[in-house]
């Protein structure tokens, strides 16, 4: 199993919920007001004056089948509009409980 942990716009957060469901992904954690800024030249997300913007994330622990659709469409939406923004990460599940 896999853990993926997908930051994005809050712009993109039914974007996010819709890729979900199509991939029938219904297990998920959601974070909202994530602060944060990317490291290829992302701009800040700060909820502040200067950097009004916000990031929420998801993660969700799918089987290792699953993750290079879920990230090919991650991918297809990041695409869509380089300056929103969103990235996925994925790790490892040792053991779930």
């Amino acid at each position: 199993m896999k853990c993926v942990f997908i930051v994005f716009n809050q712009a993109n957060t039914e974007r996010v919920e819709y890729l979900l469901d199509c991939l029938k992904i219904s297990g998920f954690t959601f974070f909202e007001q994530v602060q944060g800024r990317g490291t290829n030249g992302g701009e800040p997300r700060r909820g502040t004056h200067s950097w009004p913007e916000m990031n929420s994330a998801v993660m969700t622990v799918v089987e290792d089948h699953q993750v290079k659709e879920l990230l090919e469409t991650v991918q297809k939406l990041d695409n869509r509009n380089k300056e929103v923004g969103v990235r996925a990460f994925v790790w490892n599940i040792e053991q779930t409980v």
